[in-house]
């Protein structure tokens, strides 16, 4: 299965520019842990709520002159369209991330996380248990 058939397209995103005080109210209000950092709609950092807190709150940063490139991961890790769950998994777990950028080339098409992969053994195993269990011999 391909993560574009996984990964929520309505992905939030901000410049590199934006306060993190905007930032965190953003994540509030989609009820997100993160929020990809684009540059035009290619992916450049991810500022999570873990970075807001350790990198803003724990240093004790001005959060008023703060902005997500201040505070945003760099070195992001992403996957293409094409890439299947496994891929993704191993990505993650190699990496140890819990949130995977979809890009479509150099575009940013939509996010992948670990909870979406979790939900997704889980309908897997739901529908397992009902065939076995369909299928299991009256005792």
């Amino acid at each position: 299965m391909p993560v574009t058939d996984l990964a929520r397209s309505d992905v939030v995103t901000a410049q590199p520019e934006t306060p993190v005080t905007e930032l965190a109210g953003r994540m509030d209000a989609e009820d997100v842990g993160s929020v990809v950092i684009t540059d035009d709609d290619t992916p450049v950092g991810i500022v999570t709520d873990r970075d807001l807190a350790i990198r803003v709150l724990g240093k004790q940063r001005d959060r008023t002159e703060t902005t997500a490139a201040d505070v945003m991961t760099e070195d992001l890790e992403t996957i293409e369209a094409d890439a299947g769950f496994y891929e993704a998994t191993n990505l993650m777990s190699e990496s140890g991330v819990r949130r995977l950028p979809v890009i479509d080339g150099a575009e940013l098409a939509g996010i992948v996380t670990a909870d979406d992969l979790t939900e997704l053994i889980a309908d897997e195993e739901q529908q397992l248990a009902s065939t076995i269990r369909a299928q299991r011999p009256a005792y």
